[in-house]
């Protein structure tokens, strides 16, 4: 819902940071100083990188799928549910800082030991998850690893700092999937992406990240919150035992940006590339109105006699099961999943 007469005014902290890879439980700790030390600055919003929980499969970049399948099984180990210990840490960060926290992770299915979610999970200043999207179509070589989430997490979510949405990386470049919550009111977008020095030599992954998210700014008349991984030693170190030139792949620079845009385009503050940080700035949602009224792309700036746009978000179980024999439950009453309760 949109905001009222008042329109919020509010930090936000956008993490620049890597994790302790592929160790859940230490990422999340880290997390909590994190977003102990981003409350103490005043931050009510706190968004994390990518998979941040237990880290990037950088190994799909740099090695073949047979040798880099041992180390699926490794992140699979080390990868969370939504609703387990790694994250109650999370959750009781939020609540003891009063904050609202956006946390990437590889999310495990709760029905098959072989498929991870790419998520960003949404969770409120109270410690209750508040929804999570899941990456909707893993970019180029993240095929190997993550499975594709559905519609049913592509939603803006109505919170005390103003109406909340988000995309993981790649998803940024997608116009239907931004104009999906830009329609449902978002007024904040935090975009979420990892650090990606393995690209092409002639791409600039700093200067793109910055751009998507002037672009989604710009064309929405929103905030973007960005936030990004960085590489850190052990990451090196660590693909330095699948590939002897790994270090030389992963030191390039300009491979990461944090950084919050404004509705007009424009970094409300300097931004941060490839160190390590936390970058700071005041989002005031009244700033979203006046230049709305020259463009406002779901409002009086669109034919909507014209274009249309139908997005499915039901939900996509792997299977529908019916008849439930001599089962207590009254006819007509939903059985809800018994670790996604989004699955009935």
């Amino acid at each position: 819902m949109l905001p009222g007469k008042e329109f919020p005014k509010f930090t936000a902290a956008a993490v620049q940071a890597s994790p302790v890879f592929l160790d859940a439980e230490k990422t999340a700790d880290k997390a909590v100083d994190l977003i102990g030390e981003a409350a103490g600055k005043g931050a009510r919003l706190v968004v994390f990188p990518e998979v941040f929980i237990p880290g990037y499969p950088y190994w799909s970049w740099i090695t073949d799928p047979v040798t880099g399948s041992a180390w699926f099984d490794r992140l699979v180990r080390n990868s969370v549910f939504a609703d387990g210990p790694e994250i109650a840490k999370i959750r009781a960060a939020a609540r003891a800082n009063d904050c609202l926290v956006i946390m990437g992770l590889n999310e495990r299915s709760p029905v098959s030991l072989g498929a991870l979610y790419n998520t960003l999970l949404f969770i409120g200043p109270d410690g209750e998850i508040i929804g999570k999207h899941r990456k909707l179509v893993p970019t180029w070589a993240e095929k190997l690893t993550w499975t594709g989430g559905d519609g049913s997490s592509l939603k803006v979510y109505d919170t005390e700092i103003g109406p909340l949405g988000g995309l993981a990386c790649g998803e940024n470049t997608n116009p239907l999937a931004r104009f999906t919550l830009l329609a449902q009111g978002e007024l904040v977008h935090a975009a979420s992406y990892i650090s990606l020095p393995v690209a092409p030599p002639e791409y600039d992954m700093a200067e793109a990240i910055k751009l998507r998210g002037q672009t989604h700014s710009f064309e929405g008349k929103v905030f973007t919150v960005i936030a990004t991984s960085t590489i850190s030693e052990e990451i090196i170190q660590a693909m330095e035992e699948i590939r002897p030139d790994a270090r030389a792949l992963l030191e390039r620079k300009s491979s990461a940006y944090s950084g919050i845009i404004g509705p007009d385009g424009r970094p409300v503050t300097d931004g941060l590339i490839d160190d390590e940080g936390i970058v700071y700035a005041e989002i005031d949602l009244g700033r979203c109105i006046q230049p709305k009224q020259m463009h406002d792309i779901t409002g009086h700036y669109n034919r909507f006699d014209v274009f249309s746009l139908h997005v499915n978000q039901q939900p996509l179980p792997p299977v529908s099961l019916s008849g439930l024999g001599t089962s207590s439950i009254p006819e007509g009453e939903q059985v809800e999943h018994p670790i996604d309760p989004e699955i009935t």
